[in-house]
């Protein structure tokens, strides 16, 4: 393959909420851990979980399954957190999604992207990217900068800041 058509395939960490398979964009992919302590914070929205210690950073966790309208899911030994960077405002913000299980990477060509479909979607079409397909099941893209709203965003910083500063308070 010449260096050209490398640049053109675009990468993808796909992963399970019930029986559907979402991706990301690999380049928004920090790193994926195994199910750990979550500290639930008090008057939050349902969909935040609360926030993890990684490597002496609080870090939000957001469940994915609540943050895009499916039911609650039990936590298995498959569930999974990806940390992931979100673009918001020219700033990054660090946060965790925990998904029920991570499949694998997958490269797909950008002209085999489908749009998005309008309606008929198991998640709100201003979140999805576009539409893949694996074999024979379909693969929904979503676009992590467009799933959080302003507000959102802002509170998941307050989140991770205000359990870092009581961290080193306690200490």
């Amino acid at each position: 393959m010449s260096e050209e058509v490398l640049n053109d395939i675009n990468q993808f960490l796909t992963f399970t909420l019930g029986r559907e398979i979402f991706a990301l964009d690999i380049g928004t992919v920090r790193e994926v851990l195994e199910l750990t302590s979550i500290t639930k914070i008090p008057r939050t929205p349902g969909f935040m979980r609360g926030v993890i210690n990684l490597r002496g950073h609080a870090v939000p966790v957001v469940d994915m399954r609540m943050k895009l309208g499916m039911s609650k899911g039990e936590d298995t030994v498959d569930t999974c957190i990806i940390i992931v960077e979100i673009e918001f405002d020219g700033e990054i913000t660090v946060m965790g999604a925990l998904v029920d299980s991570v499949r694998e990477v997958f490269e797909m060509m950008p002209e085999s992207i489908e749009p998005a479909p309008k309606m008929g979607a198991a998640v709100n079409a201003e979140y999805i990217r576009g539409m893949g397909r694996q074999d024979e099941k379909f693969i929904i893209i979503l676009d992590i900068n467009k799933i959080f709203s302003a507000e959102e965003l802002a509170l998941v910083k307050g989140m991770g800041k205000e359990q870092e500063g009581g961290q080193e308070e306690a200490a």
